[in-house]
């Protein structure tokens, strides 16, 4: 596992070119209030104003939940907060979780944008370092999965004003190009080994 030093200062047009016409018709939102028992569970938090980078989360309580299969916010303003959890538009932090399955083993390689600080951990290991009061930036980062389940997370957080940017896209290892990296697409076969046990274990904590 290794982090690529890359950083893209890009704008919403730069993302629109490079996406496919697919991943460009997925809508543009951090989440929503409706429990999926496939995708990312985001867990959003109130942080203090001024703050320069993300929090220490376990010194935090959330203030709601949001489920989205896939990130895909880019570069825009943002006012309209979080729907039936909070009207905040700045100084908050999402920490995102959400298991996977990889049915072909390889590399994968990651790249994650934001406006502002962002990090993404792979099986509990940082992969990506994009943190702190910035514009928006990307950074890449590659990891070897094998067969099975595995785990992402995803820690955001907004600073001032109304701009937000949150894009996670992958590229396997028979890829020879970034798509957006969607559960709906790392599903595990039916009765995978694991699978079951490891859902039972979280939904307990």
């Amino acid at each position: 596992m290794r982090e690529v030093a890359l950083v893209l200062a890009v704008g919403l047009a730069g993302f629109a070119t490079a996406q496919t016409a697919r991943d460009e018709q997925l809508p543009y939102k951090f989440g929503t209030t409706v429990v999926a028992a496939i995708g990312f569970k985001g867990q959003i938090y109130f942080v203090k104003e001024g703050a320069q980078k993300l929090p220490n989360f376990s010194r935090l309580k959330p203030v709601g939940t949001v489920y989205t299969p896939y990130l895909n916010i880019p570069a825009q303003d943002f006012r309209e907060g979080f729907p039936g959890v909070t009207n905040r538009f700045e100084w908050f932090a999402i920490d995102y979780t959400g298991r996977f399955w990889v049915s072909e083993p390889g590399a994968y390689r990651f790249a994650l944008a934001s406006d502002d600080g962002s990090i993404l951990y792979a099986d509990g290991k940082r992969l990506i370092n994009n943190d702190r009061l910035h514009s928006i930036e990307e950074r890449e980062g590659s990891v070897n999965l094998g067969i099975g389940v595995h785990q992402l997370r995803v820690s955001y957080y907004q600073g001032p004003g109304d701009g937000v940017a949150l894009i996670l896209r992958v590229m396997g290892p028979k890829d020879d190009a970034y798509r957006i990296f969607n559960f709906e697409e790392f599903k595990p076969p039916a009765n995978a080994a694991g699978w079951s046990a490891e859902g039972k274990s979280r939904g307990r904590r």
